[in-house]
């Protein structure tokens, strides 16, 4: 496939102007090292170009190991991809940074620019070390808009309810979740694709997960993915998971976090207030990768979406809130992806909290028509945070965008890919 441009690169830039030390984490093969290494060739006149270095070589990653502040020096602007498989080099680079401030103040910024398959802020010991000194920028696998060329992006159209100009360029449901995937399979064949999800599973979960964690039960993993994907979208019950696996609760909980650190799952934590009517406080699970969730289902996505409507109604959400993780990672608007859920069973599936306080509320829905019934939670989410309610959409698969009363509108998926 053609190298497709990332929307995060500029996000990535500014950051390097700020900070000594950038970490750009994400699952593997999400584009992380091309990315990284476009930038070693030097894109800023008067500036030193980055020489990039991999610890996946083990000579580069014994030279580290052995004298990190000294591999550390040698390099004026350094890339170092997959960093976490030298835990030390954290420290050092926190004596070498502080050196550099020292001498150098703001030139200091820009120096190092790392990148890593697991979320080393889930490792306290590996990320305390460089607390305001490092930025935190996160990779996912590509979206819908990256793959097709598109320069807007569909959180901010939807935050400000601006709906104008929209373009159907015919892409499908499946087309679109096929296209949001690792850059190494989006143009390939589903057989082709079943066998990279086969080896890629294996190496993460049989070598990346055990140089980062001592676990018992190692083998269970692919079988709580597995389970993950079965239940994408719902609340997530580590007691039921734990008894479906044959672990405790707490062993069960540790392992779904390892998921979590290496990119293959996340969470989506409830909206809560305290406000009267009572409101679930548990979050719902999502796999990162819409085509993985498929694979772990050992289903098809077209074959899913012609026979298996329910399924595919859970692999529709699972798009959605990942396409809102994606964007929300390179998008100028700052905003955290929440649920809502009453203790009755009124929900909306997505709520977007600004910094600010206020909330904007989207459901999704596979069929082609909505009617004001099909708003009934989102209003209430609504009338339960009136000040700070900005509006809400149904997403669904109709053609064109439809009010329904005040902030409130019925819009095409296709809103995502513009």
């Amino acid at each position: 496939m053609e190298r497709k441009a990332r929307k995060i690169r500029k996000n990535l830039l500014q950051a390097l102007k700020v900070s000594p030390v950038v970490f750009l984490n994400g699952a593997r093969q999400a584009g992380k090292s091309t990315l990284a290494y476009s930038l070693s060739v030097n894109d800023n006149p008067g500036e030193d170009a980055f020489d990039y270095i991999t610890f996946d070589r083990p000579t580069q990653m014994a030279a580290a190991s052995s004298a990190p502040e000294a591999f550390l020096s040698a390099h004026s602007r350094l890339i170092i991809d997959e960093v976490q498989l030298v835990p030390e080099i954290f420290r050092s680079l926190k004596v070498v940074v502080d050196e550099l401030r020292l001498r150098e103040g703001e030139k200091a910024n820009g120096r190092y620019l790392l990148t890593g398959s697991a979320n080393i802020l889930a490792l306290p010991r590996l990320s305390d070390s460089l607390v305001g000194r490092m930025s935190v920028l996160t990779l996912y696998p590509f979206s819908t808009s990256e793959v097709i060329g598109s320069k807007g992006n569909g959180v901010e159209r939807l935050l400000t309810l601006n709906f104008k100009g929209m373009i159907d360029k015919g892409i499908t449901l499946t087309q679109a979740i096929s296209m949001a995937t690792f850059p190494e399979i989006a143009d390939k064949t589903g057989d082709e694709r079943r066998v990279w999800f086969d080896g890629y599973v294996n190496t993460i979960l049989q070598r990346d997960v055990k140089m980062l964690a001592e676990l018992d039960k190692i083998s269970v993993l692919p079988g709580m993915l597995r389970i993950l994907a079965v239940r994408a979208g719902n609340l997530l019950n580590d007691s039921d998971i734990a008894r479906d696996l044959g672990l405790n609760s707490v062993t069960s909980k540790s392992y779904r976090n390892i998921l979590k650190m290496m990119f293959l799952s996340f969470d989506v934590p409830p909206w809560y207030r305290n406000i009267g009517k009572r409101l679930v406080k548990t979050p719902k699970g999502y796999l990162t990768d819409n085509l993985m969730l498929c694979h772990m289902l050992d289903l098809d996505i077209d074959h899913i979406a012609k026979n298996k409507p329910d399924i595919f109604g859970h692999v529709l959400e699972n798009y959605v809130a990942t396409e809102l993780v994606k964007q929300l990672s390179f998008s100028d608007i700052r905003a955290e992806l929440l649920h809502f859920r009453t203790s009755d069973g009124k929900e909306v599936d997505f709520i977007l909290e600004k910094p600010d306080g206020t909330v904007f509320a989207i459901e999704v829905k596979r069929s082609e028509s909505v009617n004001i019934h099909d708003f009934k939670g989102i209003q209430l989410f609504a009338s339960l945070s009136p000040r700070e309610f900005i509006g809400g959409v149904i997403l669904y698969s109709g053609k064109e965008v439809v009010p329904f009363g005040n902030n409130l509108w019925a819009v095409p998926f296709h809103v995502l890919w513009q």
